[in-house]
């Protein structure tokens, strides 16, 4: 195993597979991610504007570089339905080294410009044990 620290998997949540489906071939188009896997009616049950709902959801996980987070978090806000959609990154600790090869290799080398400016950049938070 290699060690992954430049790499997240993201767990978005969609109310649909159309959704679903349009989310994960938007970051696919821009090199956001590398692979997007679309898992069907999970049911979810949490609670909204003080109330505790249930709902059936569709959730997609999203493997990409930690570098692009912050263009793959604003493109799910722009085509998510939700106001508040679930974005997750988990930062990988190791991996397959041939997989995360294929990841750096599939996504996009840079954020986008407009992203970030050279004196605005956001520590990246470290996991320690």
């Amino acid at each position: 195993m290699k060690p992954a620290a430049s790499f997240a998997m993201v767990f978005v949540t969609a109310p649909e597979l159309k959704t679903a489906r349009r989310i994960a071939a938007a970051a696919l188009r821009r090199k956001l991610v590398a692979c997007a896997n679309i898992l069907g009616a999970v049911e979810s049950h949490y609670w909204w504007k003080g109330k505790l709902e249930r709902g059936i959801e569709v959730l997609i996980i999203l493997k990409t570089r930690r570098r692009l987070l912050d263009d793959l978090e604003k493109l799910v806000v722009a085509l998510h339905p939700y106001d508040t959609p679930e974005i997750l990154a988990v930062p990988l600790a190791c991996g397959n080294a041939r997989y995360m090869e294929w990841i750096q290799s599939s996504t996009r080398k840079e954020p986008a410009a407009k992203a970030r400016s050279p004196g605005k950049r956001r520590p990246i938070p470290r996991v320690t044990r």
